[in-house]
Parts: C-alpha cells; sequence; structure tokens
C-alpha cells in the first residue's frame, strides 16, 4: 500500500479508476452535473497553475480567456456550421493567439502590477462581451448552444446529449487528464525548471543570462490555451451562454481554488477545484449563511493552510512514516 501512495504513476491511475467509477456510484444526475462541472474547473486550475504556482506570478485573467474560448466555440458552431470536435481544438488555439498578444507587454512589468494589469484584461474582456451584443448577445446570452455530435468509436455509438451525460462527463474526464499530463511535461522540463527558478528568484535569473519573459510568456499561453479549452467545454455542456460566469469574481474563485490546493503542485489544483465546486453545494443546509459560511472557510483556510491542502497531507504522510520508522531504528539499536 506504501508503495502505490509513494509511486505518482500508480497513483495517478487510480485517481483516474476513481474517477470513472464515481459516476456508478452516485448516479444522481444533479451529482453528476457537479462531478462535470468540477473536471472543467480542474482544466482551469490546472493552467491557473502554470503562471501562479511554476512561474509565481497571479494571473487575474483566466475567467476572461475562459470566456474568450466559450464564445469562439460557440460563434463557430452556431454562425458557421463548424463541428465541436474541431472548436475544441480552433478555440483554445485561438486564445492562446490573444493571450499572445496580451501577454507581450504586460510580462515586461513584475509582481503586482502584472496582476493589476491582467485584472485589466479581465475587465475589457468581461465589458466587451456585454456590451458587443450583435455578436454575443449581451447579458441576454446565447441559447441552445449545441452539443457535440455523436461520436463513433470501435463499433459503439456515443451520443453526448442529455443533462447530466455520462459520456460528456467522460469527455470532461479526458480533458482534465490531458490538462494535467501537460502541467507534469512542462514541470518536468527544462521550460520547468526555468519557471520553478524565476518563482525562487527573478533577478538571480536574469543574472545567469536567462531571457525570463519568454518563460512568462510561454506559461501564459500556455494557462490561456487551457482556459480556453475549459470555455468551450463549460459552453457547450451548459447549452446556454452569457458573459456572467467570465468575470472577475470567477477568476479569483480559481485563484482561491490553486491555493486552497496547493500553488506549486499537480494535484493541488485537482483538489482546490473539487472543493470549490463541491463545497458552495454541501453548504446549502444553511441557506442565507451560505455564501458567508464558504467565504470563511476559504479565509481561514488561506491564512491557516497557506500552502494548500496537498502540502498539508504530505506532510502529515511524511511525519507518520518517520514515527513509523522510529521504533524500528530502536529495535535494531538495542539488538547490537
Amino acid at each position: 500500500m506504501r508503495r502505490l501512495i509513494t509511486n505518482p504513476l500508480m497513483l495517478s491511475i487510480l485517481v483516474v479508476a476513481f474517477a470513472l467509477a464515481m459516476p456508478h456510484a452516485f448516479k444522481s444526475p444533479y451529482y453528476i452535473h457537479l462531478m462535470t462541472l468540477a473536471l472543467i474547473w480542474i482544466v482551469l486550475a490546472q493552467g491557473q497553475n502554470l503562471t501562479q504556482g511554476f512561474v509565481g506570478y497571479v494571473s487575474i485573467a483566466q475567467a476572461g480567456f475562459m470566456g474568450i474560448g466559450a464564445y469562439i466555440s460557440t460563434l463557430l458552431t452556431m454562425n458557421y456550421g463548424v463541428s465541436v470536435w474541431v472548436t475544441l481544438v480552433i478555440a483554445p488555439l485561438l486564445t492562446g493567439v490573444m493571450a499572445i498578444v496580451a501577454g507581450y507587454p504586460s510580462l515586461r512589468v513584475k509582481g503586482h502590477y502584472f496582476s493589476i494589469v491582467t485584472l485589466a484584461y479581465n475587465m475589457v474582456i468581461f465589458i466587451v462581451l456585454m456590451t458587443f451584443r450583435a455578436l454575443t448577445g449581451g447579458e441576454a446570452g446565447i441559447p441552445d448552444v449545441p452539443r457535440p455530435s455523436e461520436l463513433t468509436l470501435f463499433g459503439h455509438v456515443f451520443s453526448f446529449d442529455g443533462r447530466s451525460n455520462l459520456n460528456y462527463y467522460a469527455l470532461a474526464l479526458s480533458a482534465a487528464v490531458l490538462a494535467t499530463i501537460v502541467c507534469a511535461l512542462v514541470l518536468h522540463s527544462r521550460a520547468g525548471r526555468v519557471m520553478l527558478a524565476i518563482r525562487q528568484n527573478e533577478d538571480l535569473a536574469e543574472a545567469m543570462g536567462v531571457i525570463t519573459s519568454r518563460y512568462k510568456l510561454f506559461a501564459f499561453v500556455m494557462s490561456s490555451i487551457l482556459a480556453g479549452l475549459a470555455g468551450t467545454l463549460y459552453a457547450h455542456y451548459i447549452g446556454f451562454l452569457n458573459p456572467e460566469p467570465f468575470g472577475v469574481d470567477q477568476s479569483l474563485n480559481i485563484i482561491l481554488a490553486v491555493i486552497l490546493g496547493g500553488s506549486g503542485t499537480l494535484a493541488g489544483p485537482i483538489v482546490g477545484a473539487v472543493s470549490v465546486t463541491f463545497l458552495p453545494e454541501l453548504l446549502r443546509f444553511a441557506d442565507s449563511f451560505r455564501l458567508i459560511t464558504y467565504g470563511l472557510i476559504l479565509v481561514v483556510a488561506t491564512i491557516f493552510l497557506p500552502k494548500g491542502l496537498v502540502p498539508l497531507v504530505a506532510s502529515l504522510w511524511r511525519w507518520l512514516r518517520a514515527r513509523q520508522s522510529i521504533p524500528s531504528d530502536n529495535k535494531t539499536t538495542s539488538k547490537a
């Protein structure tokens, strides 16, 4: 059992198998709906973690780029008849292109100034989505956003229609796994090591000849691509699109998800995304105090768990292993 927990590959396989079994254990459409939203949030949080956790720069524009991906995909499918399967690739890439345009000048500033610039970006994106009614529908939104067409694999036909569709859940799970794998590959690459060096000491990295702006832009663009993918999945799952889910408050929730789970870890965004999705629903018993209770929990967690839940659990696990090894060491000493 100990070997299973300490082996990242085996643990990842176990987590994916658990996620696949969840809809069969909780057959309620309501819980399947929440789990699908949590998987979409994992894609968002993994992208946020690339800039916030790996580079140490907090972007407050993740929800805005999510909105760009959602609207690009929706408009391409509804106005030009492009297949949803095609827009799942095109929309994130176009979102990345827009991130290059936005990120190139903004990443020349450092620290809190970068956060302020990205906050302004999110506000501009939200205002454009609200006011450009001829294209986006404004506050009234765009109804009847189509689901992906039927997919035939190995002789089986998979339909994605229906409110709590298990096939769409599997699609969202595939996207969450893909996003986690991409972030893992980035983390263990040369670019990832440079990004971690920037987080530790950017001035020292620049003094050693590293062009830090390139790596910061890379992280920002990759983060935006994942946000665009999450936006595409969200739009075609919910079936109705308006600018409300893409405001600054949503970006702050994504930041909180990364902090709550564990910034700079691969498992942290997963834990944080699931927490911010299910926690408000589990607090429905509090009725009118639900949001206040949710906010207090987040504040307390941020203050007393600054490194997040995953590093805390990892520290407890190391402490327990150390405690178990002490008696065995004492027995060896006594025998000698």
